[in-house]
């Protein structure tokens, strides 16, 4: 700096004497000496200018090895006190320099030093531009957009990269970040060690008397303190009494700070509820009036204006029914005459806004689709019946019930025609007809197959019939089982002349079953629905609108099953024996968990007529029902060995084909044994098989 003070003194004196070297040569003209004068003056300044540039580079490159070094010692990053003192010196050393150093200094060409501000807000808060993109405007009017700022981890990282970085401090009022230099950094220094900023300013100077004591004998006061310098003051007391009183009556109220508003929010709340606990009254908008339209035109199209005949049917109807206005034309607006009903319609309008009934009431905004039970896609869930495959023709009548054969290759019809055949399952050929002269009522195969017999339900008849299958073996014990003596009364069986001691343990336990159990309903004249389960001795019996679960050995009732249905049509019960489906003769399906409660688990409205049947597959998680509307339909019923997963049940398909005869439509429907197949008997006398 001293050298820099001294060239630019040095070269002040010489544009001195060269200014009064000129100012002597009279020959040139004033005007060119002047021109000249300027511009060696600026070419010395540009000099100076690049001569100091490169002593503040030469100066900081110095400044910041010292610091790096002391960093490394252990001192402070901003320097030490022998700095400072240093520095303290070279200033009072550039002090002792002559005015006229000072004076080129001065002289000196410092406008790189002084930036205008870039912000131009004027005298206003920043605040007020804390949620804009811009801050100020410039002199041309357009706004000065703000800098991006960089993140936390962005500018730690930048500042571990720049050895300058503890020199940058970001100037909010010009939105930029400036770099302290040398002097500005020695500046705060003495501020931070309570120092005064300026090195120049002695702050322990020596005291100056101004007084002057010239010809003073006594003070200026010689009198002792007043006693009420140490006495409180009566008065203050007063006002502070009253000030008290005051604030207490509420007469004096102060300012409540303002609460800030928050910097976080609700991430996965709903702040609504926090709206509606405001104290003020939320403000409700009267109903608005209906707005005039085409029909209310002094000149409408002529598809509003009723004809005479429209005219004459409003005179018939009832008057809270007959429009309150009727379309008129009129050639021009001047023609068109006082409304008749204005003060009847402003009367009800008042009425209406008296009347109406102010209440905000809370909406909940559901998306009805969210409602909707989330059930696994039906490809997924395959395979399951979708298409007919075959049609078994050749009942003259009604096919009223069907049964399949435990291996799955035959099965059984029985029809209103009084037959029953017997067919082969993939041919669809007919093996068998058994003409039994009544109308079939039901038909059940023989779950064993090592005994292919066939139960038929005709009449007041139960008949054991053998179907003539299986081999030699099979046919001796299946004659064996049926070898039975001619009755003595043909009107009563004789469980005597059963040989096979099973199958009279079951009449036996079926009649006396009847006898007790059904003899109230059978006395109303009413077959009730039964069903044993699959593995346990409990027997499962229909009444018209509940189910009764009854245990075999203890001869009890254990459980009542309430439907809720009009009237029981059909019952089913899964494989496993925890489940049933029970339906009715109004077209609803229900499913009963009774692990879980004795009331419906699902109830399932699918059918528009009476459901005929109900049926469940043996090994497939299938079930299915038919119906008088002439459909079956398909259903994914599983049931979870884990006791807290409840039954899943999805709609798979829905299988059509058959024709309504005499109101009558499907009358049965049975699952293939092995296959995911479905049989289904109608009444137009045809059976119909779907697969997969």
């Amino acid at each position: 700096m001293r050298e820099r003070k001294k060239s630019s003194a040095v070269e002040v004196s010489s544009v001195k004497k060269k200014k009064e070297k000129k100012t002597k040569d009279n020959n040139e003209p004033r005007e060119q000496k002047e021109k000249e004068e300027s511009q060696s003056i600026m070419k010395q300044q540009k000099n100076t200018t690049s001569r100091s540039k490169k002593e503040k580079q030469r100066k900081a490159t110095e400044d910041y090895q010292s610091l790096r070094e002391s960093e490394l010692s252990g001192d402070e990053v901003h320097g030490t006190d022998h700095d400072v003192d240093n520095a303290d010196d070279h200033h009072e050393e550039d002090q002792t320099d002559g005015s006229e150093g000072h004076r080129g200094v001065e002289e000196s060409d410092s406008s790189e030093d002084e930036v205008a501000p870039r912000n131009t807000i004027g005298d206003v808060p920043l605040e007020w531009y804390k949620d804009e993109k811009h801050i100020g405007y410039d002199i041309s009017g357009k706004k000065i957009t703000k800098k991006e700022r960089q993140d936390k981890l962005a500018s730690f990282l930048a500042n571990v990269d720049d050895s300058k970085s503890w020199r940058k401090i970001y100037d909010e009022y010009n939105d930029e970040e400036v770099e302290l230099t040398k002097e500005e950094i020695r500046l705060v220094q003495r501020l931070l060690k309570g120092k005064a900023p300026h090195t120049d300013f002695d702050q322990y100077a020596d005291y100056v008397d101004w007084f002057k004591y010239d010809d003073a004998l006594h003070p200026l006061s010689n009198a002792p303190e007043p006693k009420r310098r140490f006495i409180p003051s009566k008065w203050e007391s007063k006002k502070v009494v009253q000030y008290v009183r005051a604030i207490r009556k509420g007469l004096i109220k102060f300012d409540e700070p303002k609460e800030e508003e928050p910097k976080f929010y609700l991430l996965w709340g709903d702040d609504s509820s926090a709206a509606e606990k405001a104290n003020h009254l939320a403000y409700i908008p009267a109903p608005k009036p209906k707005l005039p339209g085409h029909e209310e035109s002094y000149n409408p199209s002529l598809e509003y204006i009723p004809t005479q005949e429209e005219l004459n049917s409003y005179q018939l109807m009832y008057e809270e029914d007959r429009p309150k206005f009727i379309p008129r034309r009129f050639t021009s607006l001047r023609s068109v005459p006082a409304y008749e009903n204005a003060v009847k319609d402003s009367f009800e309008r008042c009425m209406d806004l008296y009347l109406c009934p102010r209440v905000r009431k809370k909406r909940v905004n559901i998306d009805p689709e969210t409602l909707k039970p989330k059930l696994p896609s039906r490809k997924d869930l395959k395979p399951y019946p979708v298409a007919c495959y075959l049609e078994y023709k050749g009942h003259k009548g009604a096919v009223v019930s069907i049964s399949t054969e435990a291996s799955g290759q035959w099965f059984a019809s029985g029809s209103t025609d009084g037959t029953v055949r017997i067919w082969e399952v993939e041919s669809g050929r007919c093996l068998r007809v058994l003409e039994i002269g009544e109308a079939i009522q039901y038909v059940a195969w023989n779950p064993l197959p090592e005994l292919p017999v066939l139960a038929v339900s005709a009449g007041q008849d139960v008949l054991i019939l053998n179907t003539g299958l299986g081999n030699e073996e099979e046919q001796r014990r299946v004659k064996d089982l049926l070898h039975v003596e001619t009755p003595t009364a043909p009107d009563v069986l004789d469980l005597g002349l059963v040989e096979d001691h099973l199958l009279k343990n079951l009449l036996l336990a079926l009649m006396f079953t009847l006898d007790g159990v059904f003899g109230r309903m059978a006395s109303q004249g009413r077959l009730p629905l039964h069903v044993f389960h699959p593995t346990r001795s409990i027997f499962f019996v229909s009444t018209k609108k509940n189910i009764r679960v009854y245990d075999l050995l203890k001869q009890r009732l254990i459980k009542k099953l309430e439907t809720g249905l009009k009237e029981v049509s059909s019952i089913a019960i899964h494989p496993a024996g925890d489940n049933l489906i029970v339906g009715s003769r109004e077209g609803k399906l229900c499913w009963f968990d009774m692990d879980l409660s004795s009331k419906p688990y699902r109830v399932l409205k699918c059918h528009p007529k009476d459901i005929t049947n109900v049926a469940f597959h043996r090994s497939y998680p299938l079930f299915a029902s038919c119906s008088d509307d002439c459909t079956a339909y398909v259903f994914h019923g599983m049931v979870y060995s884990d006791l807290n997963q409840n039954p899943l049940i999805v709609p798979l398909e829905i299988l059509r084909g058959h024709t309504s005869s005499n109101g009558r439509g499907v009358m049965d429907c049975k699952f293939h044994p092995r296959q995911p197949w479905l049989f289904t008997a109608g009444a137009d006398s045809v059976i119909r098989l779907y697969c997969h």
